[in-house]
């Protein structure tokens, strides 16, 4: 059971993750906080240290809901060859799924936030390492079960996926055209079987 709280902050977080996300950091005020939570700054204050803690949390919340979706579908299949194949399955319907985040999490608030020297870059890029070397680990998985070649570099393609995958979806969103991410991973697949599958 929630305490009063916990309540107040899951709430605040809950509200105000969608705007972040739209807005970015530095777009985002106390105003726009206040009028979406019906609360007042002593309020917000009382459960958060400054902005800068409400959009690590309003963050943290859009990534995990967002990495949740990725392993569930992943969930397909236990081989690790064909879990990668479902990463690449997952983001090419990913930018009807993004569209009711106000956009990519990752790509929105490290854009906004890299040139002003916050903790909310340093929480981007330790989501990023995390997401490489997951793929890493699959891949290393793949290589023990013999389904992925032994020679392959597993942290060097795990970073060639996921700069494919965040290109792509920034000219999706830049071009407002879904090809762009479609092809994109469609080119993945073709990238995995003939270049890493065993």
């Amino acid at each position: 059971m929630l305490s009063k709280s916990e309540k107040t902050t899951k709430y605040i977080i809950e509200t105000v993750a969608p705007i972040f996300n739209k807005k970015g950091y530095a777009a985002t005020s106390m105003s726009d906080i206040t009028n979406a939570t019906r609360l007042t700054k002593g309020a917000i204050y009382g459960n958060f240290k400054n902005k800068e803690a409400i959009a690590i949390a309003s963050f943290n919340k859009n990534v995990n809901n967002l990495l949740k979706r990725i392993a569930k579908h992943q969930d397909q299949s236990k081989s690790p060859l064909q879990k990668l194949y479902l990463i690449t399955d997952f983001y090419k319907k990913y930018y009807d799924y993004s569209k009711e985040l106000g956009g990519c999490p990752i790509l929105n608030i490290g854009v906004d936030s890299n040139h002003q020297d916050t903790l909310l870059i340093e929480q981007v890029r330790l989501v990023i390492n995390k997401t490489q070397n997951n793929i890493s680990k699959l891949i290393d998985w793949g290589k023990d079960v013999g389904e992925i070649k032994s020679e392959i570099n597993s942290a060097l393609f795990a970073k060639r996926l996921y700069s494919h995958i965040q290109g792509a979806i920034f000219m999706t969103y830049t071009m407002d055209d879904d090809t762009y991410l479609n092809r994109a991973m469609i080119e993945m697949d073709t990238i995995i079987k003939n270049e890493i599958e065993n």
